[in-house]
Formats: structure tokens, sequence, C-alpha cells
């Protein structure tokens, strides 16, 4: 599948720059629409809670824009998860014509998705990083482990995604569930709140939520300057690679029954 995939990379590139043209073609502000739309949620946010949460954050008490850097922080590592698991849930029955009526390696269709997906976080993080500029926050060296911390979520979101793909093609209600459980997901995920401010029960439960020590690494290296919690890191990079090949593994075994389903 991955030489396919490499003899096909062209298709793949403008399929991405296809899909770009095709949604921003009567649109004035373009691009810009895949930024404005997660910025205002964390704008929301933080006019809620930015005076409560603010304290809550170690050394940032004083920094009145500190919570809204690291609300942007988590929403940049949550928004390329939850996007490319999004995409991947549907991906087939979308593309179900073009599955039926031409001949190209399948795995195409997961890698435009993800590239597409690539782009948007790339395109939000320069964002981030003007906005950073306009509330006086300068952002130390670590940040430049952002491009390499991206790699984390899209391959957890791919993994998943693939996986919740295949089986929405034969079971329509994973469709309606998965969703769900994105949002819970996110509300599970120390982004909108720090993990000290919960009881120590829940505190310890969401712990093992793989995506916490992605969050806080991407919160490690935009606000605080820290390094990213390589440590924990190790076994997500574990895991997303895991769940990439089984995925990986179905959708091949799987490909021509989904066709026949589609």
């Amino acid at each position: 599948m991955m030489n396919a995939a490499w003899q096909y990379r062209h298709f793949v590139v403008s399929s991405i720059r296809n899909e770009y043209r095709a949604r921003f073609a009567r649109s004035k502000l373009g691009g810009l629409w895949m930024v404005i739309h997660p910025l205002i949620n964390a704008a929301i946010f933080a006019l809620v809670l930015a005076e409560v949460m603010a304290a809550k954050l170690p050394g940032m008490a004083a920094n009145r824009f500190a919570y809204p850097i690291y609300l942007m922080s988590g929403i940049l590592a949550w928004s390329l998860f939850a996007e490319v698991a999004t995409r991947c849930l549907t991906l087939f029955i979308d593309n179900g014509n073009l599955l039926k009526k031409l001949v190209f390696p399948r795995i195409c269709l997961p890698l435009i998705a993800a590239g597409t997906v690539l782009v948007n976080g790339a395109l939000l993080f320069v964002a981030i990083i003007v906005l950073f500029a306009l509330l006086g926050h300068i952002p130390s060296l670590q940040i430049l482990w952002v491009p390499v911390l991206m790699v984390f979520p899209l391959a957890l979101g791919l993994g998943l995604g693939l996986l919740v793909g295949v089986f929405n093609v034969f079971v329509r209600d994973v469709g309606q569930v998965v969703p769900v459980v994105l949002q819970l997901g996110f509300w599970f995920t120390p982004i909108v709140y720090t993990i000290d401010v919960l009881p120590a029960s829940l505190a310890a439960f969401i712990v093992y939520n793989p995506m916490t020590p992605i969050v806080a690494s991407f919160q490690n290296v935009m606000l605080f300057g820290t390094a990213p919690v390589w440590d924990q890191l190790a076994w997500i990079g574990l895991l997303g690679a895991s769940l990439l090949g089984i995925s990986l593994l179905l959708f091949r075994r799987g490909s021509g029954d989904m066709v026949d389903a589609l």
C-alpha cells in the first residue's frame, strides 16, 4: 500500500490542492475560515473562564493573556486529532462513487484527508503565533518542537479514524456514536481547564487519556517554554503506531467488501 501511495503521490497532492480550491472558490476570506472558527471558540472560552483559570496556571498568575495562550495551544493539538478522525469516519461513504468508478490505490483517500488536516493545522499554528505576537507573548525556542508534536495527534486520529471509518461502512450507527465520544473526549482532556482543579479520583482517570500528554506537551512548548513530556509521549507513539497498523490491516482486508457494501 505504501509503495502504491508513493506512486500516486502527485494525485494525493493535487487532490489536497483541488479540495482547497473548491472549498474557497467563491469565498472572500478563503483559507482564513479554517482558522477563524477554532480561534472564535477559543475566544469564547477565554472570555468566560479567563479570570477563573488564569490564576491556576503555574507561574502565570500575573499574565492576563496566559489562559488564552494555554487554551489555544490545547485546541491546536485537539483539532488535529479530532478533525482527521472525523474526516476518516465518513471518508469511504462520501467517496463511494469514486471508489466504484475509478481504479486507484484506496489508501490515497485517508492520506488526502490527513494531508488536508495537516495543512489546516499548519495554518492554525501560524495564526496562533501571530496572535501570540499581538498579545506580547514571545515563545521560547521550545516551540520548534510543535511540527514534531503534530505527528502524534495526527497518527492517533488517523489510526482511530480509519478503524471506525471501515466499521461505519457496514454499521452506520458508528457514524452517530463517534462524534458523541469525541465531544466527551474533548471535555475529558485538560484543554479548557487545568488538571489540578479536578478531584484526585477524576484526575487519576484523565491521566490515562492518550490526548492528555499530547495536549500537555503543546502547552509546555507554546506557553511555559519547557520541553514536551517525552516519557509519556513514548507510549502514545507506540499506541498510535499500533492503532495505525491494525487499522491499515483491517482496511486492506476489507476494502473489497467495502466497495460491495457501498
